[in-house]
Protein backbone atom coordinates (compact mmCIF):
# COMPACT_ATOMS: atom_id res chain seq x y z
CA UNK A 1 0.00 0.00 0.00
CA UNK A 2 1.45 2.98 -1.47
CA UNK A 3 0.73 6.43 0.82
CA UNK A 4 1.50 9.42 2.09
CA UNK A 5 1.10 11.68 5.23
CA UNK A 6 0.21 15.22 5.53
CA UNK A 7 -0.04 16.54 9.51
CA UNK A 8 -1.81 19.41 9.89
CA UNK A 9 -0.13 21.53 12.49
CA UNK A 10 -2.47 22.77 15.16
CA UNK A 11 -0.41 22.22 18.74
CA UNK A 12 -2.35 20.09 20.88
CA UNK A 13 -5.12 19.46 17.89
CA UNK A 14 -2.90 18.28 15.02
CA UNK A 15 -3.60 15.14 12.95
CA UNK A 16 -2.67 12.95 10.07
CA UNK A 17 -4.30 13.00 6.29
CA UNK A 18 -3.05 9.98 4.94
CA UNK A 19 -3.19 9.62 1.96
CA UNK A 20 -3.04 6.43 -1.23
CA UNK A 21 -4.72 3.13 -2.50
CA UNK A 22 -6.18 1.24 0.07
CA UNK A 23 -5.47 3.14 3.19
CA UNK A 24 -8.91 3.17 4.37
CA UNK A 25 -7.52 -0.11 6.04
CA UNK A 26 -5.51 2.32 8.50
CA UNK A 27 -9.09 3.75 9.71
CA UNK A 28 -9.99 0.63 12.44
CA UNK A 29 -6.32 0.71 13.53
CA UNK A 30 -6.80 4.37 14.44
CA UNK A 31 -9.98 4.26 16.14
CA UNK A 32 -8.50 2.69 19.29
CA UNK A 33 -5.96 6.18 19.69
CA UNK A 34 -9.32 8.42 19.20
CA UNK A 35 -11.57 7.04 22.06
CA UNK A 36 -12.70 3.84 23.79
CA UNK A 37 -16.02 4.26 23.97
CA UNK A 38 -18.80 2.95 20.64
CA UNK A 39 -18.13 4.68 17.28
CA UNK A 40 -20.84 5.95 15.48
CA UNK A 41 -20.95 5.35 11.51
CA UNK A 42 -22.74 7.96 9.48
CA UNK A 43 -22.78 7.63 5.73
CA UNK A 44 -25.34 8.03 3.06
CA UNK A 45 -24.31 4.97 0.76
CA UNK A 46 -25.73 1.77 1.88
CA UNK A 47 -25.61 0.20 -1.82
CA UNK A 48 -22.09 1.16 -2.14
CA UNK A 49 -19.20 -1.33 -0.09
CA UNK A 50 -17.15 1.07 1.91
CA UNK A 51 -19.08 1.89 4.94
CA UNK A 52 -20.73 -2.26 5.12
CA UNK A 53 -16.42 -2.72 4.79
CA UNK A 54 -15.23 -0.40 7.56
CA UNK A 55 -18.51 -1.31 10.16
CA UNK A 56 -17.33 -5.25 9.51
CA UNK A 57 -13.68 -4.35 10.46
CA UNK A 58 -14.63 -2.26 13.44
CA UNK A 59 -17.10 -4.83 14.51
CA UNK A 60 -13.78 -7.75 14.42
CA UNK A 61 -11.38 -5.43 16.47
CA UNK A 62 -13.95 -5.64 19.08
CA UNK A 63 -15.84 -2.21 18.89
CA UNK A 64 -19.65 -1.87 19.05
CA UNK A 65 -20.94 0.00 15.75
CA UNK A 66 -23.84 2.15 15.84
CA UNK A 67 -25.12 3.40 12.23
CA UNK A 68 -26.57 6.71 11.00
CA UNK A 69 -27.62 6.48 7.53
CA UNK A 70 -28.73 10.00 6.10
CA UNK A 71 -30.17 10.79 2.44
CA UNK A 72 -28.28 11.60 0.01
CA UNK A 73 -27.51 14.77 -1.98
CA UNK A 74 -26.83 18.84 -1.22
CA UNK A 75 -30.63 19.62 -0.79
CA UNK A 76 -30.48 17.32 2.67
CA UNK A 77 -27.61 19.57 3.94
CA UNK A 78 -29.68 21.01 7.09
CA UNK A 79 -30.38 21.04 10.46
CA UNK A 80 -33.21 18.12 10.41
CA UNK A 81 -30.76 15.80 9.12
CA UNK A 82 -28.33 16.97 11.17
CA UNK A 83 -30.84 15.67 14.23
CA UNK A 84 -30.61 12.12 12.46
CA UNK A 85 -26.38 12.34 13.80
CA UNK A 86 -27.66 13.50 17.02
CA UNK A 87 -30.78 11.27 17.83
CA UNK A 88 -28.87 8.04 16.49
CA UNK A 89 -26.20 8.39 19.02
CA UNK A 90 -28.48 9.45 21.85
CA UNK A 91 -31.03 6.50 21.21
CA UNK A 92 -28.56 4.10 21.09
CA UNK A 93 -27.08 5.46 24.57
CA UNK A 94 -23.83 6.49 23.42
CA UNK A 95 -21.80 9.22 25.98
CA UNK A 96 -19.02 11.14 25.17
CA UNK A 97 -16.11 8.48 24.98
CA UNK A 98 -17.62 7.62 21.48
CA UNK A 99 -16.03 7.98 17.99
CA UNK A 100 -18.02 9.63 15.29
CA UNK A 101 -17.17 8.47 11.80
CA UNK A 102 -18.05 9.68 8.52
CA UNK A 103 -17.80 8.25 5.34
CA UNK A 104 -19.00 9.69 1.96
CA UNK A 105 -18.78 13.31 0.31
CA UNK A 106 -18.49 16.67 1.41
CA UNK A 107 -22.11 16.98 3.05
CA UNK A 108 -21.57 13.74 4.83
CA UNK A 109 -18.50 15.16 5.82
CA UNK A 110 -19.67 18.89 6.98
CA UNK A 111 -22.43 17.41 8.69
CA UNK A 112 -20.77 14.51 10.43
CA UNK A 113 -18.22 17.07 11.94
CA UNK A 114 -20.97 19.82 12.66
CA UNK A 115 -22.72 16.85 14.83
CA UNK A 116 -19.96 15.93 16.43
CA UNK A 117 -18.60 19.32 17.64
CA UNK A 118 -22.34 19.75 19.00
CA UNK A 119 -23.24 15.96 20.30
CA UNK A 120 -21.96 16.14 24.09
CA UNK A 121 -20.10 19.57 23.18
CA UNK A 122 -17.55 17.95 21.24
CA UNK A 123 -16.49 14.09 20.97
CA UNK A 124 -13.21 12.82 18.59
CA UNK A 125 -14.17 12.54 14.87
CA UNK A 126 -12.52 10.20 12.24
CA UNK A 127 -13.25 11.44 8.20
CA UNK A 128 -13.05 8.44 5.42
CA UNK A 129 -13.79 10.96 2.58
CA UNK A 130 -15.14 8.91 -0.59
CA UNK A 131 -15.43 11.61 -3.23
CA UNK A 132 -12.55 13.72 -4.74
CA UNK A 133 -13.95 17.06 -3.31
CA UNK A 134 -14.48 16.07 -0.06
CA UNK A 135 -10.95 14.44 0.17
CA UNK A 136 -9.45 17.81 -1.27
CA UNK A 137 -11.51 20.36 0.26
CA UNK A 138 -14.21 19.34 3.28
CA UNK A 139 -12.18 16.64 5.22
CA UNK A 140 -9.48 19.12 5.93
CA UNK A 141 -9.64 21.91 8.05
CA UNK A 142 -12.37 21.82 10.33
CA UNK A 143 -14.68 23.75 8.79
CA UNK A 144 -18.53 22.34 9.94
CA UNK A 145 -21.90 23.38 8.94
CA UNK A 146 -25.19 23.58 6.66
CA UNK A 147 -27.48 25.49 4.35
CA UNK A 148 -29.74 28.05 4.80
CA UNK A 149 -32.40 28.94 2.43
CA UNK A 150 -30.19 32.12 2.35
CA UNK A 151 -27.03 30.22 1.33
CA UNK A 152 -24.67 27.97 1.49
CA UNK A 153 -23.03 27.28 5.46
CA UNK A 154 -24.25 29.84 6.38
CA UNK A 155 -24.27 27.76 10.22
CA UNK A 156 -21.57 26.15 11.25
CA UNK A 157 -18.38 25.21 13.42
CA UNK A 158 -14.87 24.89 13.65
CA UNK A 159 -13.90 21.59 14.82
CA UNK A 160 -10.84 19.52 13.50
CA UNK A 161 -11.03 16.08 13.16
CA UNK A 162 -8.47 13.69 14.83
CA UNK A 163 -7.38 11.16 11.57
CA UNK A 164 -8.64 11.72 7.96
CA UNK A 165 -7.91 8.69 5.15
CA UNK A 166 -7.96 9.83 1.41
CA UNK A 167 -8.61 6.91 -0.03
CA UNK A 168 -8.50 7.37 -3.93
CA UNK A 169 -9.49 3.55 -4.50
CA UNK A 170 -13.11 4.51 -3.25
CA UNK A 171 -13.18 6.87 -6.13
CA UNK A 172 -13.81 3.97 -8.36
CA UNK A 173 -17.62 4.13 -7.49
CA UNK A 174 -18.05 7.24 -8.30
CA UNK A 175 -20.48 8.43 -11.51
CA UNK A 176 -17.27 10.31 -13.81
CA UNK A 177 -19.09 13.30 -13.86
CA UNK A 178 -18.88 13.50 -10.18
CA UNK A 179 -15.13 12.69 -10.27
CA UNK A 180 -14.43 15.42 -12.59
CA UNK A 181 -15.94 18.03 -10.59
CA UNK A 182 -14.20 17.58 -7.78
CA UNK A 183 -11.30 18.72 -10.11
CA UNK A 184 -12.35 22.29 -9.50
CA UNK A 185 -11.21 22.66 -6.35
CA UNK A 186 -7.71 20.46 -7.03
CA UNK A 187 -7.43 23.77 -9.74
CA UNK A 188 -8.08 26.20 -7.14
CA UNK A 189 -5.53 24.65 -5.00
CA UNK A 190 -2.71 24.63 -7.88
CA UNK A 191 -3.72 28.40 -8.61
CA UNK A 192 -3.37 29.38 -5.07
CA UNK A 193 0.47 27.01 -4.85
CA UNK A 194 1.74 28.36 -7.66
CA UNK A 195 3.47 27.94 -11.23
CA UNK A 196 4.65 24.42 -10.23
CA UNK A 197 1.43 23.12 -9.10
CA UNK A 198 -0.23 24.40 -12.03
CA UNK A 199 2.16 22.81 -14.23
CA UNK A 200 1.41 19.76 -12.84
CA UNK A 201 -1.94 19.80 -13.28
CA UNK A 202 -1.82 20.57 -17.39
CA UNK A 203 0.64 17.83 -17.54
CA UNK A 204 -1.72 15.34 -15.77
CA UNK A 205 -4.65 16.82 -17.32
CA UNK A 206 -5.80 13.95 -19.78
CA UNK A 207 -5.08 11.51 -16.94
CA UNK A 208 -6.68 13.45 -14.25
CA UNK A 209 -10.07 13.51 -16.45
CA UNK A 210 -9.66 9.29 -16.76
CA UNK A 211 -9.41 8.56 -13.03
CA UNK A 212 -5.50 7.48 -13.03
CA UNK A 213 -4.52 6.52 -9.46
CA UNK A 214 -1.20 8.36 -9.73
CA UNK A 215 -1.96 11.43 -11.22
CA UNK A 216 -4.97 11.59 -8.64
CA UNK A 217 -2.80 10.60 -5.69
CA UNK A 218 -0.33 13.58 -6.90
CA UNK A 219 -3.35 15.91 -7.04
CA UNK A 220 -5.18 15.00 -3.81
CA UNK A 221 -0.96 15.37 -1.51
CA UNK A 222 -0.66 19.01 -3.76
CA UNK A 223 -4.31 19.88 -2.65
CA UNK A 224 -3.77 19.06 0.95
CA UNK A 225 -0.51 20.04 1.77
CA UNK A 226 -1.33 23.73 0.26
CA UNK A 227 -4.56 23.14 2.83
CA UNK A 228 -2.81 21.82 5.59
CA UNK A 229 -0.48 24.75 5.86
CA UNK A 230 -2.90 27.63 4.97
CA UNK A 231 -5.46 25.89 7.90
CA UNK A 232 -2.07 25.79 9.98
CA UNK A 233 -1.27 29.57 9.54
CA UNK A 234 -5.29 30.41 9.88
CA UNK A 235 -7.48 28.07 11.22
CA UNK A 236 -10.46 30.24 12.02
CA UNK A 237 -10.36 32.31 8.22
CA UNK A 238 -9.10 35.91 9.99
CA UNK A 239 -6.28 36.07 6.83
CA UNK A 240 -4.97 33.82 4.38
CA UNK A 241 -7.35 30.99 4.86
CA UNK A 242 -9.67 33.36 3.24
CA UNK A 243 -7.48 32.25 -0.47
CA UNK A 244 -9.30 29.13 -0.09
CA UNK A 245 -12.55 30.78 -1.15
CA UNK A 246 -11.57 31.73 -4.87
CA UNK A 247 -14.17 30.90 -7.12
CA UNK A 248 -16.72 30.14 -4.21
CA UNK A 249 -18.36 33.51 -3.88
CA UNK A 250 -20.10 33.44 -7.20
CA UNK A 251 -20.00 29.51 -7.19
CA UNK A 252 -21.98 29.49 -3.56
CA UNK A 253 -24.49 32.22 -5.19
CA UNK A 254 -25.10 30.30 -8.40
CA UNK A 255 -25.92 26.66 -5.94
CA UNK A 256 -27.78 28.78 -3.92
CA UNK A 257 -29.89 30.55 -6.95
CA UNK A 258 -30.60 26.32 -8.63
CA UNK A 259 -31.62 25.21 -4.78
CA UNK A 260 -28.65 22.89 -4.50
CA UNK A 261 -29.72 20.49 -7.62
CA UNK A 262 -28.99 21.87 -10.97
CA UNK A 263 -25.02 22.30 -10.50
CA UNK A 264 -22.57 20.17 -8.80
CA UNK A 265 -20.36 21.90 -6.00
CA UNK A 266 -17.02 21.11 -7.90
CA UNK A 267 -19.26 22.59 -11.35
CA UNK A 268 -19.68 25.91 -9.58
CA UNK A 269 -16.41 26.37 -8.09
CA UNK A 270 -15.56 25.91 -11.82
CA UNK A 271 -18.00 29.00 -12.90
CA UNK A 272 -16.71 30.39 -10.18
CA UNK A 273 -13.25 30.89 -10.63
CA UNK A 274 -14.29 32.41 -14.62
CA UNK A 275 -16.54 34.65 -12.73
CA UNK A 276 -13.55 35.80 -10.59
CA UNK A 277 -11.54 36.41 -13.50
CA UNK A 278 -13.69 38.64 -14.83
CA UNK A 279 -14.21 40.80 -11.83
CA UNK A 280 -10.39 41.14 -11.62
CA UNK A 281 -10.40 42.61 -15.05
CA UNK A 282 -13.50 45.12 -14.58
CA UNK A 283 -12.98 45.82 -11.12
CA UNK A 284 -9.18 45.67 -10.32
CA UNK A 285 -7.94 46.00 -13.92
CA UNK A 286 -5.93 43.30 -13.31
CA UNK A 287 -4.77 41.27 -16.24
CA UNK A 288 -5.34 37.37 -15.18
CA UNK A 289 -4.29 34.61 -17.02
CA UNK A 290 -7.39 33.61 -17.66
CA UNK A 291 -6.77 32.04 -21.13
CA UNK A 292 -4.46 29.66 -19.34
CA UNK A 293 -7.40 29.23 -16.28
CA UNK A 294 -9.82 28.43 -18.56
CA UNK A 295 -7.75 25.73 -20.89
CA UNK A 296 -7.10 24.20 -17.78
CA UNK A 297 -10.49 23.97 -16.34
CA UNK A 298 -11.85 22.77 -20.28
CA UNK A 299 -9.19 20.29 -20.60
CA UNK A 300 -10.32 18.60 -17.46
CA UNK A 301 -14.34 18.68 -18.46
CA UNK A 302 -15.28 21.30 -16.10
CA UNK A 303 -17.93 23.77 -17.09
CA UNK A 304 -16.73 27.41 -17.91
CA UNK A 305 -19.94 28.44 -19.96
CA UNK A 306 -20.74 31.38 -17.12
CA UNK A 307 -23.86 32.39 -18.73
CA UNK A 308 -25.57 29.70 -18.41
CA UNK A 309 -26.31 29.47 -14.76
CA UNK A 310 -25.31 32.73 -13.40
CA UNK A 311 -28.31 35.03 -13.60
CA UNK A 312 -30.34 37.56 -11.41
CA UNK A 313 -31.59 35.12 -8.98
CA UNK A 314 -27.89 34.06 -8.56
CA UNK A 315 -26.81 37.66 -8.53
CA UNK A 316 -29.21 38.14 -5.51
CA UNK A 317 -27.49 35.36 -3.26
CA UNK A 318 -24.39 37.45 -3.57
CA UNK A 319 -25.40 39.76 -0.09
CA UNK A 320 -25.80 36.12 1.75
CA UNK A 321 -21.91 35.62 1.47
CA UNK A 322 -20.14 35.37 4.41
CA UNK A 323 -17.63 37.41 3.53
CA UNK A 324 -19.56 40.43 2.39
CA UNK A 325 -18.92 43.46 4.90
CA UNK A 326 -22.13 45.87 4.50
CA UNK A 327 -21.95 47.04 0.66
CA UNK A 328 -19.00 44.85 0.01
CA UNK A 329 -17.76 41.48 -0.53
CA UNK A 330 -13.77 40.00 0.42
CA UNK A 331 -12.69 39.05 -3.15
CA UNK A 332 -10.87 36.29 -4.14
CA UNK A 333 -8.33 37.43 -6.96
CA UNK A 334 -6.88 35.50 -9.08
CA UNK A 335 -3.88 36.89 -11.16
CA UNK A 336 -1.29 34.62 -12.05
CA UNK A 337 -0.46 31.23 -10.57
CA UNK A 338 0.68 31.78 -6.60
CA UNK A 339 -0.10 35.12 -6.39
CA UNK A 340 -4.31 35.63 -5.97
CA UNK A 341 -4.94 37.86 -2.92
CA UNK A 342 -8.26 39.16 -1.90
CA UNK A 343 -9.64 42.29 -2.51
CA UNK A 344 -12.75 44.26 -1.06
CA UNK A 345 -15.52 44.67 -3.59
CA UNK A 346 -18.74 46.57 -3.39
CA UNK A 347 -21.05 44.37 -4.53
CA UNK A 348 -22.85 46.23 -7.07
CA UNK A 349 -19.46 46.49 -8.36
CA UNK A 350 -19.17 42.48 -8.44
CA UNK A 351 -22.67 42.58 -10.13
CA UNK A 352 -21.68 45.21 -12.69
CA UNK A 353 -18.50 43.17 -14.10
CA UNK A 354 -20.87 39.91 -14.43
CA UNK A 355 -23.22 41.98 -16.14
CA UNK A 356 -26.63 40.95 -13.78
Amino acid sequence: MKSEVVRVELEERSYEVVIGAGVREELPLRVPSLGDGEVLLVHDGPERPWPAEVKQKLEAAGRRVVECVLPAGEEHKHIRTVERIWDAALEADLDRRCVVVGVGGGVVGDLTAFGASTLFRGVSLAQLPTTLLSMVDSSVGGKTGFNRPQGKNLVGTFYQPRFVACDVETLATLPREERIAGLAEVVKSAWLEGEEAVAMLEADADLLREGDVEATIRAVVMSVRLKARIVSEDERESGSRMLLNLGHTVGHAIEAAEEYRGVRHGEAVSLGMVAACRVARACLGERPDEARLLGLLTRLGLPTDLEAHYDAKASAHLVSDKKRRGASIRFVVPTSPGKTRIESIAVDDVRRALGV
